[in-house]
């Protein structure tokens, strides 16, 4: 009998200077310092000391980071969408910030649901996601964490990528989160569709409960959803188990992750 083979596929973005992974005054900026410019700090811990004293002149390399919670690839927290929570099993409870997200939640099998074909703006519904499904012959189970894989996968580095791929509205968030989904993933900027989407038919109907109506499902149920996830494209149906363990930000609506992919091959 052969042992197992473990496969590990990175699932997230890098957080980087010169691609548009966010909206300009949301992006991140990174400050780079070479083993010589932080001659200065070292010599501070440790007094007397000059560049000679260090090999080559090298201290170490760091960098400095400008960052919201949000940059990258990051698990969102239900006190990202509002203050409270799990309405619909009675009163409001706070909602969870994400050193409070079970980590349970973070490494469970996963289920990947194929969008692509949808339009750039397209809001998904519940029954796209009962098709889906049944496409891929699969019966949700509680805690499985359920990705999207859409166009924007594709798009990622490109100007446009903020305003591509489909999202999730209220009705397919909830669906989901009736079967015990507590996280959820896309491979596009938001887990709703895209804001420039969403702003026109707000704008030409008036109807402002389309404004984040997939991330506002979690005033209803609980949950956390990963956005700005990477290579969902490579990944079956089924067959793999998530990683995806959150910064551990105190108080916070967000923590960056590292997610992957693990197969037992």
């Amino acid at each position: 009998m052969t042992a197992a083979t473990r496969r590990i596929v990175d699932l997230s973005i890098y957080l980087e200077n010169d691609v548009l992974s966010d909206p300009p005054p949301l992006a991140p900026k990174i400050t780079y310092q070479s083993h010589r410019d932080t001659l200065g700090e070292f010599q501070h811990l440790y007094p007397g000391t000059k560049p000679s004293d260090y090999p080559d002149g090298e201290a170490a390399a760091a960098e400095k980071l400008e960052v919201t919670t949000h940059n990258g690839t990051h698990l969102d927290a239900p006190w990202h969408y509002a203050s409270t929570m799990d309405a619909r099993f009675g009163p409001p409870k706070r909602a969870m910030t994400i050193d409070e997200v079970p980590l349970e939640w973070c490494f469970q099998p996963g289920v990947k649901l194929d969008f692509r074909h949808f339009p750039d703006g397209y809001r998904v519904s519940a029954a796209d996601v009962e098709a889906e499904l049944a496409r891929i012959g699969h019966t949700l189970r509680p805690l499985e964490i359920v990705v999207i894989n859409t166009a924007a996968g594709a798009a990622y580095g490109q100007p446009d990528y903020v305003s591509k791929g489909c999202g999730m509205g209220r009705e397919a968030t909830l669906f989901l989160l009736e079967q015990g989904i507590r996280v959820t993933g896309t491979d596009a900027w938001s887990w709703d569709p895209p804001t420039r989407f969403v702003a026109e038919v707000v704008r030409e109907t008036g109807d402002t409960a389309r404004i984040w109506e997939g991330h506002k499902a979690g005033r209803e149920i609980g949950y956390c959803h990963l956005e700005k996830l990477h290579q969902l494209e490579t990944l079956p149906p089924t067959g793999f188990t998530i990683a995806c363990f959150p910064q551990k930000v105190r108080g916070g609506s967000a923590g960056s992750t590292r997610a992957v992919a693990i197969f037992e091959d």
